[in-house]
């Protein structure tokens, strides 16, 4: 069939609109993507309260601040104030991520149940807790081995604490001393969460 010569431009334009509007969609997702997964989160960890896997990649693009803990230490209380900091900043981009470890004064005896219910019903913690692990020595975890590398040494007791910006690199790590409500932590998260 053959169309006048003015009807073969408009079906060209037409064609041509079409094929502009089709790349529109993939643009705008390619914006909204999420985030790369840094080889620092390419891990998979058991969940605490009920051992399902879970992979560090979901993540990704957030700010993390990463603690060992213990559930008899003289540091315990300061599950509330990693908490409130979770509290606060989650929706800015802020996870804390718990690893429970009886690496240091044999303060975390207890299976993952046990270690579960003390940390919901003593402190009401909702971050993301992992199944007890080993995060000092030769037998380290995989997370804490790459982070103890990356400069932020390797925990010397429970609650020592690693941050780690949106870009999966570590930003900076804090002695158990350092409580949640440390102003200079607390403007290191800052600054982190600020970037994008």
């Amino acid at each position: 069939m053959d169309f006048p010569r003015s009807g073969a431009r408009s079906f060209a334009a037409i064609g041509l609109l079409g094929c502009l509007l089709c790349l529109l969609p993939t643009a705008s997702f390619a914006q909204s993507a999420p985030a790369a997964c840094p080889a620092l989160l390419q891990k998979t960890f058991n969940r605490l309260q009920d051992d399902a896997p879970q992979n560090l990649c979901q993540y990704a693009g957030k700010v993390l601040l990463v603690v060992n803990t213990a559930s008899y230490c003289g540091f315990t209380p300061q599950y509330e104030g990693l908490e409130k900091l979770y509290a606060n900043y989650s929706a800015q981009g802020l996870v804390v991520l718990g690893f429970p470890s009886n690496d240091f004064g044999q303060q975390e005896p207890g299976k993952s149940k046990d270690i579960a219910d003390f940390c919901y019903n003593t402190y009401g913690v909702k971050f993301p807790m992992f199944e007890k692990t080993v995060v000092s020595g030769k037998g380290a975890n995989p997370l804490f081995a790459e982070l103890s590398k990356a400069g932020g040494g390797s925990p010397k007791w429970n609650f020592y604490k690693y941050l780690v910006g949106r870009d999966g690199k570590l930003i900076d790590s804090y002695s158990s001393m350092t409580a949640p409500d440390n102003g200079a932590l607390g403007k290191d998260i800052q600054r982190a969460l600020a970037q994008r």
